[in-house]
């Protein structure tokens, strides 16, 4: 294998075997004419890649695409059917809440546990246990069971022993999620940090903005197949218009869908008014929204505004980051305008999300879905959804 490249992957399948009654495993074990009783799972379906040295890769697809199967071959916890995988350093993986630690032993126990099994002698993890335990920083409670943890301390420790052991390779399958707004911002910034000294980072999330912000490149798995590989940003795109996500419209603000989970303890969107829901095109749109923060003060806060059509089409998403603009990150309650001066386009229903984020939209602190709708109307004037400025020569 070339020595610039971290992972080598080459006509990768992942066949199980699915029996449709419990019964008939045990008949085809014992069956002397070898008659199979079973049907063919392909949870991964001949995949071939590489991922270079010092990349950071997105990983997408849907729940059961095969995503966690090709991570867990990659790191050898499972075995494949056929093909091969070839890694080139050590790697650190975040697969699994909790896997690796024994309930019974402390916390503090379970990092020598967790070192010895990452193949460290008890010395090199005795010149790391600092590191770790201040990144984690999970108080007193690193002395206690770790059968007693939340899952969000489960996250911290798992995630700082991953992170502090200086692996060439750091794989990360959605843990992220379980941790609150502030340990997530903590935990990007570190892998930011070790990014940018050369080690290579898979990355598993439903969250495709954190894909296009946080990676250089995206692979998208579809039901056991590689889809696309290459620019995150446009792998992601082409994702997310797969999904044609039905419209999950909302009759009162307040009730539209949120994607937050405990977040919202950071900050949250508290009022989003459009000042007016039925335009002509070419009339201007202006929404207001008020929001509040609650801690003293949120580093690299930012908003975002995206349009849908009924199709939940993505048409346009935003945000203050992305246009330089530096929003009140201040304790308490303040008002944002967003406005399109020009509306262009043409008649139809359009939906908008709103969301507050940090670290360049990667950490999500409240998002609503939906929040609202607003209606364009126009005479014949063109045909499309999006009206170009445009001329004519003979």
């Amino acid at each position: 294998m070339n020595d610039n490249i971290a992972i080598s992957i080459q006509n990768l399948t992942k066949i199980y075997h699915l029996y449709d009654k419990p019964q008939d495993r045990l008949k085809e074990a014992l069956n002397p004419f070898k008659k199979s009783y079973h049907h063919d799972f392909y949870a991964m379906n001949d995949v071939s890649f590489e991922i270079k040295k010092g990349e950071t890769v997105g990983i997408v697809g849907k729940n059961g695409a095969g995503k966690s199967t090709l991570l867990k071959m990659i790191t050898g916890v499972l075995t494949p059917t056929s093909g091969s995988i070839e890694v080139n350093g050590k790697i650190a993986s975040l697969l699994e809440l909790g896997a690796g630690f024994n309930p019974e032993m402390t916390g503090y126990e379970n990092i020598y546990l967790n070192g010895t099994l990452m193949g460290f002698s008890k010395e090199e993890i005795d010149t790391k246990v600092d590191a770790i335990l201040e990144f984690a920083d999970i108080g007193e409670f690193i002395q206690q069971p770790v059968k007693i943890y939340s899952s969000g301390m489960f996250a911290r420790l798992a995630f700082s022993i991953a992170i502090n052991v200086e692996p060439d390779i750091l794989i990360v399958d959605e843990v992220l999620s379980v941790g609150d707004a502030r340990f997530q911002s903590k935990s990007i910034k570190k892998m930011e940090s070790i990014r940018d000294n050369g080690t290579t980072i898979l990355f598993v999330s439903h969250g495709i903005e954190q894909i296009k912000r946080f990676c250089n490149k995206a692979i998208w798995i579809d039901n056991g197949n590689l889809k696309q590989i290459g620019n995150q940003t446009l792998v992601s795109d082409l994702y997310t218009d797969s999904l044609h996500l039905e419209v999950t419209k909302s009759t009162d603000k307040e009730g539209s869908e949120s994607r937050n989970t405990n977040n919202s303890l950071h900050a949250k969107i508290i009022k989003f008014k459009i000042k007016s829901k039925e335009i002509e095109v070419f009339d201007p749109l202006r929404i207001e929204i008020n929001y509040e923060i609650f801690d003293n003060k949120i580093d690299d806060i930012l908003i975002g505004v995206a349009i849908f059509d009924a199709e939940r089409k993505y048409i346009f998403g935003p945000n203050t980051f992305l246009d330089n603009f530096s929003i009140k990150s201040s304790k308490g309650k303040h008002l944002i305008t967003y406005q399109i001066p020009k509306m262009p386009l043409t008649a139809g229903t359009y939906f908008l999300d709103v969301g507050i984020f940090t670290d360049k939209g990667i950490v999500n602190l409240d998002y609503h879905q939906s929040i609202d709708s607003f209606k364009v109307f126009s005479d014949y004037i063109t045909e499309g959804s999006v009206y170009i400025e445009h001329n004519w020569k003979q």
